[in-house]
C-alpha cells in the first residue's frame, strides 16, 4: 500500500532538486523573531515554501517562509527561515514535513530554535536555554498512522533525543563567549492561545523549564529519521502567572530581537564545530 505522506515528501524533494543540488550537513530551524540569523549565512540559493508544490506555508508574522542553502564557515547548511505550526491548521504530518525533507536532502544534524515562555527558577526574559529533553502535551504524535518505513522504525527509542555531544559543544561555546546559558526541559502545547496560569503551575510540577508551540513534534520526526538533534530556546517572556504582564506576540518578537546577537553567536559558532 502506498503511503501518501511519503509520496508528498518525495515530490517536495524533487521540486527542491530542480532548483538546487546543494546537500547540507546541518539543518537549522529559526523560531519567532530569530530570522535575522539567516543574514550570517553565505547564501548559495533560496527556495520559497510557496514554490514547492504541496508544501505548507508559514502564516505567522516574523516567519519569512523560505529555505536558505549556504555556508556557515565550512559547514553546509540549510536554514528554515520561518516554520510551520500545528495551530495554523495544518495536519501534523505537514508540520513535520520540513524536518523530514531536510533529512532527505542530506542533513544529518537538526538544530531547533524557538521563542518560549520561561518558568524555570531564575529564568529571565532574554535568556537562552539549552534543551535537554522535552514533553509534548495535546499536540498529536507525528508518527501516528502507517509507519514511513523508508524513514525509520515503527517504535523509535526516545531515550536521548537531544544529542549529548552536540549539547557539550553548545555549552563549551557559551562558556568561551561568556554567554549565560540556562538548561532545561521544553514543553510543546498546541497554541495559539498562551497558557493559563493554572497550566503553567501544572507544567512547573512536571519539571518543565520553558513552554512553547513548536519544536517537539519536529524533534520526534527527526529522531525517527535518525538525525542528531539539538535545540536552544530564547526565553522571550516569563510564562503566565509568573509575571504580572499580559502576554502578546509582539513581546515575543521584541525579546528575541534583544537576544539576537548572543543567539547568533551561540548558534553560529556551535554549528561550525559540529
Amino acid at each position: 500500500m502506498s503511503n501518501t505522506i511519503y509520496e508528498k515528501l518525495i515530490a517536495c524533494k524533487e521540486a527542491v532538486r530542480k532548483v538546487t543540488d546543494f546537500e547540507p550537513d546541518v539543518a537549522l530551524v529559526l523560531g519567532s523573531g530569530l530570522g535575522a540569523f539567516a543574514d550570517n549565512i553565505k547564501v548559495e540559493t533560496e527556495v520559497s515554501y510557496s514554490d514547492i508544490p504541496g508544501f505548507p506555508v508559514s502564516t505567522v508574522p516574523g516567519h519569512a517562509g523560505k529555505f536558505i542553502f549556504g555556508y556557515l564557515g565550512d559547514k553546509k547548511i540549510v536554514c528554515m527561515k520561518g516554520r510551520v505550526h500545528f495551530y495554523e491548521g495544518y495536519d501534523i504530518s505537514d508540520v513535520v514535513l520540513p524536518a523530514r525533507l531536510m533529512s532527505l536532502l542530506g542533513a544529518k544534524v537538526l538544530f531547533l530554535t524557538n521563542a518560549a515562555g520561561g518558568l524555570g527558577e531564575g529564568f529571565n526574559a532574554g535568556d537562552l536555554m539549552l534543551i535537554t529533553d522535552h514533553i509534548s502535551i495535546f499536540a498529536p504524535n507525528p508518527l501516528i498512522g502507517p509507519n514511513l518505513d523508508e524513514m525509520g522504525a515503527r517504535f523509535p527509542d526516545m531515550s536521548s533525543v537531544y544529542d549529548k555531544d552536540l549539547q557539550d559543544v553548545i555549552r563549551k561555546v557559551a562558556a568561551e563567549n561568556k554567554i549565560k546559558l540556562q538548561e532545561g526541559v521544553y514543553c510543546q502545547l498546541t497554541g495559539p492561545s498562551f497558557e493559563s496560569p493554572a497550566e503553567i503551575r501544572l507544567l512547573g510540577k512536571l519539571g518543565v523549564s520553558a513552554v512553547g508551540m513548536s519544536t517537539v513534534v519536529e524533534a520526534i520526526a527527526a529522531n525517527h529519521c535518525g538525525m542528531k538533534i539539538c535545540g536552544v530556546s530564547c526565553i522571550s517572556n516569563l510564562a503566565a502567572g509568573i509575571s504580572d504582564q499580559p502576554l502578546c506576540h509582539e513581546e515575543v518578537q521584541e525579546a528575541a530581537d534583544k537576544a539576537a546577537p548572543l543567539f547568533t553567536k551561540l548558534v553560529a559558532e556551535s554549528i561550525k564545530r559540529f
